[in-house]
């Protein structure tokens, strides 16, 4: 698609100007020294000047500068899509220089973006491969050595596929969570929005994580009492997920005879804010912007001493986000950390 030419005229005028000023001036005082002077003769002389200037600087100009800036403009492919190329084309230099530097910061900012992206994109993918890889070689691994005649042997036979069966499950979680993201970030997960106590709800979940936290004898907690109900807005089944995922990781993270409390605070008016705080081995402050993202690991060793899908912290922030809200982590190494999130509270 040829781009319109824009023509403009101020530079050859301004040279024209310049030039026709200085033979005027120059003709003026060779005709006071040598002859009569006659002010309609230098005036015609300097408009015949002026005109013929113009002429040959606008046609220089445009032949060995404009038309060579238009073609680059025409042969660039990759100026198609860029902004640039929403306006004509100009021959006013300033201004095509000034888009020339915009575009030229533009597709920097976009090289270096894409730069970002493609290492994240080669680091997931190395992630996944990893996360899908070691429970589908033990359920391989497993199958393969009951096919080799262990099957054969009734106590072998039913602990390996018990085995077998826990890696399934666990190549289940891991789709279950990707799904779960993927439907977050597009947005096509629907979030039933209602009004519900928070306190009740995280009792819910201690509750349910009572026995895990027991075999490290880890005390979940309250930072205080909380006697009346204090209610919120949100997805219910979404929020105890939330919380969920952040004991949960309090847990496996957490020191022996530690602590796992739960407060909720007023923020502002109409907004409260709930934290998750443990006494574990905490995370170092480089590992902190990066740990909300899929499968990042704080540990690189390439070994999980805890079991789970990796995905975890990042459904958490995909969830609270969802709900337009925000969520922090504060933490120091082998001091503790704090995971909070806020909510609408309702009326």
């Amino acid at each position: 698609m040829q781009a319109k030419f824009k023509k403009s005229y101020r530079f050859a005028i301004k040279t024209s100007l310049y030039v026709t000023v200085y033979i005027t001036l120059l003709m003026s005082v060779f005709l006071y020294y040598f002859y009569v002077p006659k002010w309609f003769l230098i005036l015609g002389f300097s408009v015949s000047v002026f005109v013929f200037s113009f002429l040959i600087v606008q046609f220089s100009v445009e032949r060995f500068i404009y038309k060579r800036v238009k073609k680059i403009y025409d042969d660039l492919t990759l100026l198609e899509s860029a902004s640039i190329r929403k306006g004509s084309i100009t021959t006013d230099m300033r201004t095509l220089t000034q888009e020339i530097d915009k575009f030229a910061r533009d597709k920097k900012i976009e090289i270096e973006t894409l730069k970002v992206r493609e290492e994240y994109r080669k680091e997931f993918l190395g992630n996944v491969s990893h996360e899908l890889k070691t429970p589908l070689f033990t359920v391989q691994g497993y199958i393969l050595t009951l096919l080799d005649g262990a099957m054969d042997d009734k106590n072998i036979r039913e602990k390996y596929l018990q085995r077998a069966s826990k890696g399934i499950e666990r190549l289940g979680y891991i789709i279950k969570d990707l799904d779960m993201i993927t439907k977050l970030e597009v947005g096509d997960l629907r979030l039933n929005i209602d009004v519900f106590d928070i306190v009740e709800l995280v009792e819910n979940v201690f509750d349910m994580l009572e026995m895990k936290a027991a075999k490290k004898r880890i005390t979940l907690t309250f930072d205080t009492d909380y006697n009346s109900p204090i209610l919120v807005r949100a997805d219910k089944e979404r929020i105890q997920q939330v919380l969920a995922n952040l004991i949960v990781n309090s847990i496996k993270y957490g020191n022996e005879k530690g602590t796992t409390e739960v407060s909720v605070e007023n923020l502002i008016k109409n907004k409260v804010i709930v934290r998750v705080t443990d006494n574990g081995e905490g995370i170092m402050k480089r590992h902190l912007p990066r740990l909300f993202e899929r499968f990042y690991r704080v540990d690189k060793s390439g070994s999980r001493k805890e079991g789970g899908s990796g995905l975890g912290l990042s459904i958490v922030k995909h969830i609270i986000e969802a709900h337009d809200e925000r969520i922090y982590v504060e933490s120091e190494y082998n001091v503790g950390s704090e995971f909070s999130f806020t909510l609408e509270k309702a009326e």
